[in-house]
């Protein structure tokens, strides 16, 4: 009876809205924590505010398993927030400041309550097959340029290519086109002045075409993932109306019944 109650608990959706506002708050005073200057008025209410936060993650997991029991450690989320919480238990006790930190990843867990968000989450990884050959060509274009970039402008410029490691990350940052005109092309064409012709044809490879590969295999597979979702919601839908036909023809025979046997009496 008492597990009964608890799993009504435990489901209700006050409960888990009240769960959600409990990891924003403790979200929030995670991040003030972070900040000398708020920690220094503020630390002591804020240790508070956190360690109750700590003490409703850890009733609310003891719910869950109690609820659960073997069912628990199947899910991913389950699994996710016991690590959380551990480190978090850890950190209180220890003091430890990189675990303090870790544990504001557990606002990830909002992602489990938001369908959208869920469904996007879905989506990513069913792409990582996909996004992983992407990496692989983007990989080996930026080894090619690399190299190219080094044996051309290295022995000029030795701090932007002088190696094929500081090649890549200065070919990483003409991709993401932070200052590479001004910081990077311009500075070798006063030199090079067919450079232009290297890293023209690398912006167009890597910037427009590889990255919006990217963005397509996500994109795809997040449609995927809402085409599954509406195919789902859709075969509910149907289960939903042939149990209320089922409903309707089962009054209606009932009502034929008792028709029946008020004309007979």
């Amino acid at each position: 009876m008492l597990i009964l109650k608890t799993k009504r608990l435990v489901n209700h959706k006050y409960f888990h809205q009240f769960i959600i506002a409990v990891i924003l708050i403790n979200s929030v005073v995670l991040g003030l924590q972070a900040s000398s200057s708020t920690r220094i008025y503020y630390d002591n209410y804020l240790s508070i505010v956190d360690k109750l936060c700590l003490t409703i993650f850890i009733f609310e997991l003891s719910l869950r398993i109690l609820t659960d029991r073997s069912q628990f450690f199947k899910n991913g989320w389950n699994i996710f927030d016991v690590i959380i919480i551990g480190f978090s238990c850890i950190a209180g006790i220890s003091h430890i400041t990189v675990l303090r930190g870790f544990r504001v990843i557990r606002v990830l867990h909002l992602v489990s309550e938001f369908p959208m968000l869920e469904r996007v989450v879905k989506g990513m990884i069913l792409s990582l097959p996909g996004v992983g050959a992407a990496i692989t060509l983007l990989i080996i274009i930026f080894y090619m340029a690399a190299v190219m970039a080094t044996t051309y402008f290295g022995e000029s410029f030795p701090d932007l290519f002088g190696t094929i490691g500081a090649s890549i990350y200065t070919l990483f940052q003409v991709m993401t086109l932070e200052s590479w005109s001004t910081g990077v092309v311009r500075p070798v064409m006063v030199k090079f002045s067919y450079a232009w012709m290297f890293f023209v044809p690398f912006i167009m490879m890597t910037t427009y075409i590889i990255l919006n590969l990217f963005i397509g295999i996500i994109g795809h597979a997040i449609q995927s993932v809402e085409k599954h979702h509406q195919r789902k919601n859709s075969n509910s839908r149907d289960i939903e109306d042939i149990a209320k036909r089922l409903e309707l023809i089962e009054r209606c025979l009932q009502h034929e019944i008792r028709r029946r046997r008020s004309m007979k009496d």
